[in-house]
């Protein structure tokens, strides 16, 4: 008999669970997270815990799950909104949800290169305010790919898929920086550059990298300084790993051309934030994995996650730390 507590799966996630077996669930039902104290109240006992990134998984909700707690599946293939090294203190598995929402995430990275490079947003709010008047020659005047250099700060699975979608649109040349050479970059032609010749050298980079205490604040000002006045900044990452207020000064002050971001430092983003003040910075509320098919996908595997867990046996896709 194992008790799992639920915050905010899908219908489908609960359904999965409660057909396998002799399982007592509780559910947070509701789009809107967990409060922290259901959270707390909720995971008392528990043998499994299934969570959003937006649900902290630090010390405090780990006491108050007590022994009982055996596996912890996440909603995410992020694991930065978790405890790690208190968790592998107390031997609890954790799944993740890694591979299935690359394509939706390196396609809302593309989308979201084009609609800041070219203005879309921008477009879109001339058209109903009624500033479309003749044609101009110069009038909303983006950037295009063709010709241009890339660079992709993380080239692994998301940020390999980025590389092969923006090949095709006639990219002259892929920077890659990381912490090592990867083999697999020869299908894109990417070069494995020095961060600082990614960054001086690209007309957009490309943030895809994981938050790790490395990468915590690295696009900072010394970061934006180092790229081209005409460069496009791109993050789908974490929010974390840019320096909001630097970001704003390189934006506003013309050190940088435009920035498009899905991840922002808090989300959501307050609304008087001064990122939003600007016309070349789009803002997107973390939607990178948003497609139907993929948040279904991922939420059948951290379902069978939890399960594998809390039944003992080998989990689909187990986070090994």
């Amino acid at each position: 008999d194992n008790s799992g507590m639920l915050s905010n799966p899908s219908a489908a996630v609960s359904k999965q669970v409660r057909s396998a077996g002799e399982s007592v669930v509780s559910l947070w039902d509701s789009d809107e997270p967990v409060s922290r104290a259901e959270l707390l109240k909720g995971v008392a006992g528990a043998h499994g815990l299934l969570c959003l990134l937006s649900d902290k998984i630090d010390t405090e909700v780990l006491d108050a799950a007590g022994p009982n707690l055996k596996v912890i599946s996440t909603l995410s293939v992020g694991f930065d909104h978790m405890a790690m090294d208190e968790i592998k203190k107390r031997g609890v598995r954790v799944g993740y949800t890694p591979d299935v929402l690359t394509d939706a995430t390196a396609e809302l990275t593309v989308a979201l290169l084009l609609a800041t490079a070219r203005r879309l947003p921008e477009g879109v709010v001339e058209v109903i305010n009624g500033g479309w008047s003749t044609w101009k020659p110069l009038w909303l005047c983006g950037y295009g790919l063709s010709g241009s250099t890339v660079g992709v700060i993380g080239l692994g699975r998301i940020g390999m898929a980025i590389a092969r979608r923006l090949k095709p649109f006639g990219v002259k040349k892929l920077l890659y920086s990381g912490r090592t050479d990867k083999s697999y970059a020869a299908e894109v032609e990417g070069e494995y550059v020095p961060l600082d010749t990614l960054v001086s050298e690209s007309d957009f980079v490309v943030v895809s990298c994981a938050l790790t205490p490395d990468t915590q604040g690295l696009c900072n000002k010394q970061f934006f300084c180092k790229m081209k006045n005409t460069a496009v900044f791109i993050n789908t990452s974490r929010g974390a790993v840019v320096n909001q207020e630097d970001l704003y000064r390189a934006l506003s002050s013309g050190q940088i051309a435009c920035a498009g971001l899905d991840v922002t430092t808090p989300e959501p983003l307050p609304t008087d934030h001064p990122l939003l003040t600007l016309k070349n910075c789009v803002v997107l509320p973390h939607i990178g994995s948003a497609t139907y098919s993929t948040r279904g996908i991922m939420a059948e595997l951290s379902a069978n996650n939890l399960l594998a867990g809390l039944q003992g046996t080998d989990m689909p896709s187990e986070l090994k730390f």
